[in-house]
């Protein structure tokens, strides 16, 4: 379905990018709606910490299976039902908040965690149709079109949540999310270009994972990459969530600080983003993880809060840095991983990054109470640097290709 050899603009990379960018504004923008309800009344504090939490661990549940499935079936068929499932999943939530306090916490929690695995199960499938739309000279350039639309969606969903239900309703809110991931499952293409799937394995599910893990296994730079992300996130990140609101407040007594921060780093993402559109290093590995090492300023710049230029700009540079990250890292596993066990090797990828971020949150506290916050700071801004910095000792890390 390419309309133009050569160009990322065809009919059929414009239709996933749609329903890319559908799925990621309906992901982002339904916690502000939950958290709407809280405002509102119709969902207590409680109820919504656990429907968050019912939300990650759907998305960390169904994420092998998923993988699993695009890989012996379809990725678009998974990409089809995980819509259904999480717009469906809006519903219930929905339900949920009008079914009062007896039930209706256990109802909402029940419909996040569906949301949740709709949108584990379509991260790994979108991932796996690039390549089946997109000739391999141009998919840089059409993850990083990717990428910028994720980085709009954290900015746009939130906004569109907050205005849509101060003019509707939460409930009605939540139907136009249910719309978008009907739009998310239906616009993208079916390829001309039918994906390799692997024959029926005669296993389980859990043999067939493993085989996604022996895949990985023999590209270490895959390994080595995914040990640096995840130790970004596991400390870099969890600062983020946990340490800088704390600072915010007490710099200025409210969130101005945060709210700058986060939107610095959006905006750093953005143009990160449109860098690396074009721009192919010789060593494009070893760029990607001093891109991913940026991140060791963002804790760094918060030892010095009364110097809020110090960390915007901190948190600026490691939004580019993050996607100098991400574009090669997604375009890397398309190219080197073969298309039968694509999806599980992504689902392994964000199953391991994201699986084990709730670490990091819960121990962050407890280390500034034990250790203050200046050591803490430092550790992880040492941990940002020294994670990359390893990953890059791995030969095949230069160019994240095992190729020669």
């Amino acid at each position: 379905m390419r309309e133009r050899e050569g160009s990322v603009l065809t009919g059929a990379f414009l239709r996933l990018w749609v329903g890319t960018t559908a799925s990621g504004l309906a992901t982002w923008a339904l916690p502000f709606v939950l958290g709407i309800a809280v405002v509102e009344g119709a969902l207590s504090a409680t109820g919504l910490g656990l429907a968050l939490a019912a939300r990650t661990l759907g998305f960390l549940v169904v994420l092998p299976a998923a993988g699993v499935v695009a890989d012996r079936r379809s990725p678009r068929g998974v990409v089809t039902w995980s819509g259904v499932l999480a717009g469906a999943a809006c519903v219930v939530v929905a339900v949920g908040l009008d079914a009062g306090p007896d039930a209706g916490p256990a109802v909402t929690a029940a419909g996040a965690f569906l949301a949740g695995a709709g949108q584990g199960a379509c991260r790994p499938a979108f991932q796996a149709l690039v390549p089946a739309v997109v000739s391999e000279d141009r998919r840089q350039a059409a993850n990083a079109a990717v990428s910028v639309a994720v980085r709009v969606s954290v900015l746009v969903g939130p906004a569109l949540a907050a205005l849509g239900a101060a003019a509707m309703g939460v409930a009605p809110m939540l139907l136009v999310l249910a719309g978008l991931w009907l739009l998310a499952s239906l616009v993208p293409p079916h390829p001309d270009r039918v994906v390799p799937v692997g024959p029926p394995s005669g296993h389980g599910l859990g043999r067939d994972f493993l085989e996604g893990v022996a895949e990985a296994r023999r590209h270490p730079w895959f390994l080595a990459g995914l040990g640096a992300l995840t130790t970004v996130i596991m400390t870099g990140y969890s600062v983020t969530a946990v340490v800088l609101p704390l600072v915010s407040r007490e710099t200025d007594g409210s969130a101005t600080l945060l709210a700058s921060a986060v939107t610095a780093y959006t905006v750093g993402a953005l143009a990160g983003g449109l860098l690396v559109a074009r721009w192919r290093p010789r060593s494009a590995g070893w760029v990607a993880l001093a891109g991913l090492g940026l991140y060791a300023l963002s804790p760094l710049s918060l030892l010095v809060p009364s110097q809020p230029v110090v960390v915007l700009a901190a948190y600026a540079v490691a939004g580019v840095g993050i996607e100098l990250f991400n574009v090669p890292w997604f375009t890397a596993i398309q190219r080197e991983v073969p298309a039968d066990r694509l999806s599980r090797v992504s689902s392994l990828d964000f199953l391991v990054s994201y699986g084990l971020a709730p670490v990091g949150l819960a121990l962050i506290v407890p280390l500034v109470d034990a250790y203050g916050a200046t050591a803490v700071l430092v550790g992880c801004s040492v941990a940002c640097v020294l994670g990359p910095a390893v990953a890059a000792t791995v030969p095949s890390s230069r160019g994240f290709s095992t190729r020669r």
